[in-house]
């Protein structure tokens, strides 16, 4: 996101098929497919499952932050119903520089929305400030080395 933002976006889209998947984090993990048969009279169980752990509450742990921190607007799409074998949630939504959620898809079913972006709320929001603020003559030399992973570096220090 960083990479894109300095490159001059001001608008990502960022197009998923992702959520209620195999996860070890406690409380994610699967939705029941069977709920979404009877989708109507599920739709309370739905909601609670969808908004959860397995859903929303864990896109909104990063979600707009990436917004925020780079001072962009996000439109996040994903898909709500089955796919293949797994339910998928949607959550599909716009949100703004600032990390505010501007629109969302809420319901059970197929559903857009729409948002007026606003030019201003690029340059108002923290993450223009923090972009204005960047000095990367401080760490260039690190990002310029060769990666190594954390298993790499710990099994390098083991041989000293």
């Amino acid at each position: 996101m960083r990479a894109t933002t300095l490159l001059g976006v001001q608008v990502i889209f960022m197009p998923h098929v992702t959520m209620c998947t195999p996860s070890t984090r406690p409380g994610a993990g699967f939705v029941d497919a069977k709920l979404w048969e009877n989708k109507e009279q599920n739709s309370d169980l739905l909601r609670t499952e969808f908004d959860g752990l397995k859903g929303r509450e864990w896109l909104m742990k990063w979600l707009p932050t990436r917004a925020y921190d780079n001072g962009i607007y996000a439109v996040f799409a994903n898909p709500i119903g089955m796919d293949d074998d797994q339910l998928k949630n949607g959550c599909s939504m716009i949100i703004d520089p600032f990390g505010d959620v501007m629109a969302e898809c809420r319901f059970l079913g197929n559903e857009f929305v729409i948002a007026e972006l606003n030019p201003d709320r690029l340059t108002n929001a923290g993450g223009y400030r923090y972009i204005q603020a960047r000095k990367p003559d401080l760490y260039k030399d690190i990002l310029g080395q060769p990666h190594q992973s954390h298993q790499q570096v710990a099994w390098l220090k083991k041989e000293d």
